[in-house]
């Protein structure tokens, strides 16, 4: 057998330099998990560590599109940022609920291109005539289900809703998205 300060010194072991395992006597009864192993030629060379890097100008990737220092915003104030400009084809369709005292409208729209996809409003005259009240939780149920029907009728079966500053979900609003909810559409 070879000496460790042989095997580091870069030699090549090999097969002739270990001892022959067809000479060895293994008694049947208790193989040992190392006769599994093929014998294997195993080679010891030195490597040579690439130099060091240095750092220069060209080598820094900048994270100019992911984040914009304020000098950068200061040049140019109208730009829009990452988020603004990809946000509209993640979540493209948008619900917009609105209540006054006398009505309920609620709409459906293509952030990207302004385009309206389902409407459904308490003032409409099938709705004026049928409902008793135009404001109470029945005709937020009513609004609801318009919705739903209509943008399925559209091929729209996921939505989003943007909450206004301080606004809760909660009341005729919950009502009104619950039961699109119900009816199949799922907010993203």
């Amino acid at each position: 057998m070879m000496s460790c300060s042989a095997l580091l010194s870069g030699s090549l072991v090999s097969s002739e330099s270990l001892p022959d395992r067809s000479t060895q006597q293994v008694k049947a009864a208790s193989l040992s998990w190392v006769s599994s192993f093929p014998l294997m030629n195993i080679s010891m060379r030195t490597t040579r560590v690439p130099p060091s890097p240095t750092l220069n100008q060209n080598s820094i990737v900048c994270a100019a599109y992911t984040r914009r220092s304020r000098g950068e915003a200061a040049k140019r104030p109208n730009r829009k940022s990452w988020k603004q400009k990809t946000d509209m084809y993640l979540r493209p369709f948008l619900l917009n609920v609105f209540f006054s005292k006398k009505f309920i409208h609620a709409k459906v729209m293509h952030r990207g291109t302004s385009k309206v996809i389902s409407v459904a409003t308490t003032n409409a005259k099938d709705l004026r005539t049928n409902l008793p009240s135009l404001t109470d939780h029945n005709a937020c149920r009513v609004i609801g289900r318009l919705i739903a029907e209509r943008s399925k009728e559209a091929d729209v079966y996921a939505m989003s809703y943007e909450p206004r500053k301080d606004e809760r979900i909660e009341g005729k609003l919950g009502i009104v998205l619950d039961t699109i909810k119900e009816n199949g559409i799922l907010f993203v």
